[in-house]
């Protein structure tokens, strides 16, 4: 085991990264587009992204254990130790992994962000459309937390037709 275990393993989670911005990309395209029926096709793809990713972090700590102590760091080293501590041309390598993590992760961050909005507006416009037609409802909680309907008026477009 050494840095090129670790490189790879860092190509490896770079690769799950750009899939990752690619599903909240397209989980964006299906919100943007009310395309709903796709939205828990496109949760569970970026779920199983991020237990991929979760795996490759696992075995990267696991090859990074095992590495630091030939470079004289402690066994939780950061990626940013790594390269101070990494012979040449490792430590420009590791530097570049750890420079194309910030950048991908800025994009994440910005995407999930994004997404995030756009599924609570889409959340809203739902709320306020059962309004305007008269699903009213009165919620209260039960004695374990959990919400509980209580009533639901019959909708006003039903009633108006009437």
């Amino acid at each position: 085991m050494g840095l090129s275990d670790v490189s790879n393993i860092l190509w490896r989670e770079r690769q799950l990264l750009e899939l990752l911005l690619f599903k909240l990309e397209e989980e964006q395209l299906l919100l943007v587009n009310g395309r709903s029926r796709w939205l828990a096709h496109a949760a569970k793809e970026i779920e199983d992204v991020l237990d991929a990713i979760r795996m490759a972090e696992l075995a990267r700590a696991v090859e990074v254990e095992a590495l630091a102590g030939s470079l004289g760091l402690a066994p939780n080293a950061s990626l940013r130790e790594l390269v101070a501590a990494a012979p040449a041309p490792w430590g420009h390598i590791l530097d570049d992994h750890r420079q194309a993590f910030l950048v991908a992760t800025e994009e994440i961050t910005g995407l999930a962000s994004t997404n995030r909005e756009l599924i609570a507006r889409s959340q809203r416009d739902v709320q306020d459309a059962l309004a305007w037609l008269g699903e009213d409802r009165e919620t209260t909680y039960a004695h374990n937390g959990t919400p509980g309907v209580v009533r639901a008026s019959v909708a006003r477009l039903v009633d108006r037709s009437l």
